[in-house]
């Protein structure tokens, strides 16, 4: 069996012969740092991204089998995206950035991470329709045309995943928490206005996938709409407006014979899992271990075998030593042996990761997880 037969014989809780050794990508500081360290080549540190040839590179020299969001891409956002562009310049390096959201952000000299949210230009009605509305109309553009095209006409021996986009957490990301907050008070019409653009978005560019007579495996979101006490935006709100929209993709994707929907969401999803798991998003990504210890057994007691599972192996160990990755493999036996879960870094792989590390776990896993 290959890595995509044994992805699609585990999640479906059938028989398999080898786990797959599956990541989730890497900071651009870890990439930078192992350059330096001289790993990998400069130039591809500086290339890399999820699917391309320096992904399927590093996948060789580290031991994985597949990166688990190389996958066929809609974009449910603003097409055209804003034109980056430098704002403001302060004293210390420091500059206010205008991204693809058309949100202000702020970049400071060599930090690392998430950068801070200074401005947000959608922030009521008169805004959305000056800056926005025409960004968000359904176009075909929207899918990724050459990677579909490529897939079409490729023999896979990996698993074929649909980036369905977002339903909400884009929306957060381009009006802020705060944002999303006051406009569910003061404008609802709005709100759910937005959630059926970027809902109609997301089915059309899953649908023009599915027409074209791939054979895709699983369909996959990004949401990141929690955070470590929970979520973003109220459980019900959650399941009343936005749950909806992933039944619509669920349903489409069922009549040509997708089972696998997953979602990646940051942070503690406890309070969300009942809504996408009614709603057809059956498989959790990447369950952070975190300091909240998310982890697959506790919700398999409550949900049994519905939910699925990708991630949950704590990353934290790649900046340790053998002893503690031994340890890391030790705690994923038994999950492993209840099925339906894989194991995946539970994030992207952070810059205090040795290289020699992760290699040790990749050929640990090999033996250890069969």
């Amino acid at each position: 069996m290959n890595t995509r037969e044994n992805f699609l014989a585990i999640l479906n809780y059938g028989e398999y012969d080898q786990m797959p050794l599956v990541h989730f990508g890497y900071w651009r500081e870890t990439l930078s740092k192992w350059a330096a360290e001289g790993h990998i080549s400069r130039e591809d540190a500086e290339n890399w991204h999820d699917g391309n040839a320096v992904n399927e590179k590093l996948n060789n020299l580290l031991g994985f089998d597949w990166g688990y969001t190389s996958v066929i891409g809609v974009n449910s956002g603003p097409l055209p995206p804003f034109p980056e562009e430098t704002i403001r310049r302060l004293p210390d390096g420091s500059t206010h950035v205008r991204n693809g959201n058309g949100v202000i952000l702020l970049h400071a000299p060599d930090a690392g991470g998430i950068p801070a949210e200074i401005e947000h230009l959608l922030c009521d009605r008169a805004s959305f329709e000056t800056h926005y509305r025409h960004r968000l109309q359904w176009l075909p553009e929207r899918v990724d045309s050459a990677r579909l095209e490529q897939a079409c006409n490729t023999g896979f021996d990996t698993p074929v995943g649909i980036f369905a986009g977002s339903m909400i957490g884009q929306i957060r990301d381009i009006v802020g928490v705060v944002g999303l907050s006051y406009l569910m008070l003061d404008d609802p019409g709005l709100v759910d206005e937005m959630l059926d653009i970027w809902g109609e978005n997301s089915y059309r560019g899953v649908e023009t996938i599915l027409k074209s007579g791939l054979r895709v495996d699983f369909i996959h979101y990004w949401e990141d709409i929690c955070f470590k006490n929970g979520p973003l935006v109220m459980p019900d709100f959650f399941r009343e407006k936005i749950a909806p929209h992933y039944r619509r993709v669920s349903e489409l994707a069922g009549r040509y014979g997708v089972n696998l929907i997953s979602v990646d969401c940051d942070g503690m999803i406890d309070e969300l899992i009942p809504a996408w798991l009614e709603n057809g998003v059956n498989t959790m990504f990447p369950i952070e271990v975190g300091t909240w210890h998310a982890s697959l057994p506790p919700w398999r007691e409550k949900y049994g075998k519905a939910l699925r599972g990708v991630g949950g192996m704590d990353k934290r160990v790649f900046a340790l030593d053998k002893s503690a990755v031994d340890a890391e493999i030790e705690r994923l036996k038994p999950i492993v042996a209840g099925g339906g879960y894989i194991p995946c870094p539970d994030h992207r792989i952070a810059p205090d990761a040795k290289w020699d590390m992760v290699r040790y776990y990749c050929d640990r896993m090999r033996c250890a997880l069969r």
